[in-house]
């Protein structure tokens, strides 16, 4: 048992330092050794639990859509008014850049990095479609209880995703930008354009 925990922890370090490399020098410039060198082992050692650059990548992104998929459980699943539980939902996607900074920047480059020829996990493109599906629902939600104006929710959720993730974006080329103050505006604006005539 012990043996076990041990090889969880050292992959568990390998990772975050592969994090922390992805997010200081940018996926494409970043390699194996330089993972080493931070997880403090010898190169040798990354590849007895990844296969390379690429499989850190998928594994990081693992690591996100993880935490990610806690907060879109909340929204579809929990209690009280889908529109509040909307605003969650957007406090906790721009929250996990301040608890997580490293992993919010590495993820965020992956779009760009595919469309340079660069690595991008293949589960991607299946956490935004699952953003989207989650904020058109809660809109639908909303809708049928007369809080939210008839509209397009698919494309409304996709417009909202884009904003949380410029947002993000912002915060990544310039730290100054408060991105954990951010839910309040992003909702205050989104539902002034979307709430249903009385119901806010």
């Amino acid at each position: 048992m012990a043996g076990h925990v041990d090889r969880a922890e050292r992959r568990s370090r390998i990772l975050r330092a592969a994090v922390r490399v992805f997010a200081r020098d940018g996926v494409a410039a970043s390699r194996v050794e330089d993972v080493a060198a931070e997880a403090g082992v010898a190169k040798g050692s990354v590849y007895l639990y990844f296969s390379g650059r690429d499989a850190l990548l998928e594994a990081a992104f693992e690591a996100y859509a993880e935490r990610a998929r806690e907060g879109l459980r909340a929204a579809r699943t929990g209690p009280g008014d889908p529109v509040d539980r909307l605003d969650a939902l957007i406090e906790d996607a721009l929250r996990l850049a301040v608890d997580d900074g490293d992993l919010v920047r590495t993820m965020m480059e992956m779009p760009a990095s595919g469309h340079r020829g660069g690595p991008v996990p293949p589960g991607a493109a299946g956490l935004y479609a699952e953003y989207r599906r989650t904020v058109a629902g809660l809109l639908a939600e909303g809708r049928s209880l007369g809080r939210v104006r008839p509209c397009d929710v698919d494309r409304a959720a996709t417009v909202l995703v884009g904003a949380v993730e410029g947002c993000l974006i912002q915060w990544i080329a310039d730290p100054r930008v408060p991105v954990q103050d951010l839910a309040g505006t992003i909702t205050g604006m989104w539902w002034t354009g979307l709430a249903a005539e009385g119901s806010r």
